[in-house]
């Protein structure tokens, strides 16, 4: 979504872009996805109208709309943010060609970013920084990001009004989902919301005084009223905003400025936008300059079990239902399933489960999605493949008495009843019932339930939940071989490369060739 603006005729405009989503008009994530972005739109237009001023929202491609509107409105400068990414690069270069034949001005502004990112490639000298110690280097030379703008009042604006018609609603009002009966969710859309919540977040004193991570509980891998990630990716939450507020906290409770570190989540996500901006295969692997030449197996079948919460570990399958029914997962629950799905398990395609992330998640910017897909498939990024997440130990270690498979408990929901509205909404949210009376200890592991108890929790392993797919130790331990083969190979071509050519500091600096291919070991 690109927010527009005309200086002259004040009408600020947002399209709906007919190729914004490309997920299934019948899946949930459709509704996620436009819900939480309508919500969105309908915020904006409410705090335009204190400003004598309303949202006009546009259906169709820019390319074929914005002629027509320059036209019916006389229009003479047309301004927006500055899309990183390179579909976004392309499109706002086309726009802003057409508007050069006619004659308007163009105005673009960075905020969707910390830091302008051409200037974080320039400083590198012409790359993007492919290692995240690099990158943190290169912007510790560059001193803070921009200070977020101050908002807009009716002051700034000295009075000014947008012109609107009898038809406003009508031809320029936002759409909504009322139709499609859905009462209850976890994410409100929306500027306000992402205040509010920023102003939950910044209240976590505790937190910022110990700077230390928070302890992981099944209560932390539920969506929190201080989740702000969605809100970052829709553009309802300025990063430097963001940025500024927790660093002027950490100021008065530190007296002293705080560490990069402090900031992780936001430059991770900068991070991987500075890296995919001049790359437009960035989400594949054929043709990616930074991606490994990996060759993963295709099973349809198995991918279709994986996506569908299917596998029979419990963990794995209730952090994808959890995914299906809200729209979002814990970052840990992320690393989780992305390594079973590729090196740890079923050696399937990172872009495989891309695409399915791309299709259910609120916050999936295409930068970061991609990214941390590369990263936890050891693709590109971070190559410490021998470290693989067992769906058993980590699920037991995150969630040690099943609660959050279970998702049933009563105290666990009425603290998560601000995030599900209802006692009643929550309940139609466990993410795996069919386990709901399986015992704790078997919650994990339940294939290895005696008869008997499968037979009092109601719940036949192979019946009513299936058998694992796979056998993690046998499948992973082939899978790190596999690996192995792949990386010796690579260091094996790097090594004669490097003795053609002495300067070879793509790979100093992170650069994987693409033309690096092995087949599968032979592991019999």
């Amino acid at each position: 979504m690109q927010h527009l603006g005309v200086p002259e005729r004040k009408k600020p405009y947002s399209y709906l872009d007919c190729i914004l989503y490309t997920g299934s008009p019948r899946s949930s994530s459709f509704l996620f996805f436009f819900r939480f972005l309508l919500q969105c739109l309908e915020d904006l237009d409410r705090n335009l109208r204190k400003l004598n001023s309303r949202l006009f929202v546009i259906r169709g491609q820019p390319a074929d709309a914005l002629p027509k509107l320059f036209k019916e409105w006389g229009t003479t400068a047309l301004t927006f943010e500055e899309d990183p990414e390179p579909f976004g690069r392309v499109r706002d270069h086309n726009i802003s060609a057409l508007c050069k034949e006619l004659g308007i001005t163009v105005i673009q502004r960075v905020s969707h970013t910390l830091y302008h990112l051409q200037h974080i490639i320039d400083r590198n000298g012409g790359r993007a920084p492919l290692t995240y110690h690099q990158f943190l280097a290169v912007i510790a030379c560059m001193g803070p990001p921009p200070q977020p703008e101050v908002p807009v009042n009716a002051t700034s604006l000295n009075g000014a009004h947008t012109p609107l018609s009898d038809d406003h609603d009508e031809k320029y009002g936002v759409p909504t989902l009322e139709e499609l009966g859905f009462e209850t969710e976890v994410w409100q859309g929306g500027e306000s919301e992402s205040l509010a919540r920023l102003e939950r977040h910044l209240e976590r004193k505790a937190w910022v005084a110990s700077f230390g991570r928070p302890k992981m509980t099944p209560q932390s891998l539920l969506p929190s009223q201080t989740g702000l990630s969605p809100y970052l990716r829709f553009g309802c939450l300025s990063t430097r905003l963001f940025y500024y507020q927790l660093t002027d906290l950490y100021k008065k409770i530190k007296k002293a400025f705080p560490p990069l570190s402090l900031h992780g989540q936001l430059l991770w996500r900068e991070f991987f936008y500075c890296a995919a901006t001049k790359n437009p295969k960035f989400d594949k692997m054929f043709g990616n300059p930074i991606c490994v030449q990996i060759p993963w197996d295709k099973n349809a079948e198995a991918l279709a079990k994986w996506a569908n919460g299917q596998t029979g570990f419990p963990w794995i399958d209730a952090i994808m239902a959890q995914l299906r029914q809200e729209g979002w997962i814990h970052h840990l629950a992320r690393h989780a399933v992305a390594c079973f799905l590729t090196r740890g398990d079923l050696w399937l395609s990172w872009e495989e489960g891309m695409k399915v992330f791309e299709e259910l998640l609120l916050d999936a910017d295409w930068s970061v999605n991609a990214g941390m897909w590369m990263w936890l498939s050891c693709s590109s990024f971070f190559q410490q493949f021998f470290h693989c997440y067992c769906p058993v130990k980590f699920g037991r270690k995150a969630d040690p008495n099943g609660d959050y498979i279970r998702q049933v408990q009563g105290k666990q929901m009425t603290e998560a009843e601000s995030c599900f509205r209802t006692l009643e909404a929550a309940e139609q949210k466990k993410y795996l019932p069919v386990l709901k009376n399986m015992p704790n200890q078997y919650i994990h592991e339940p294939w290895t339930a005696p008869d008997n108890i499968q037979r009092a929790a109601k719940c036949i392993i192979g019946k009513d939940y299936p058998l694992p797919m796979v056998n993690h130790a046998s499948a992973s331990r082939i899978n790190i071989q596999r690996m192995k083969q792949v990386y010796r190979q690579l260091a094996n071509y790097r090594t004669l490369e490097n003795s053609k050519c002495n300067a070879h500091e793509s790979f100093k600096d992170g650069y994987q060739p693409n033309i690096v291919t092995v087949g599968n070991p032979n592991m019999n």
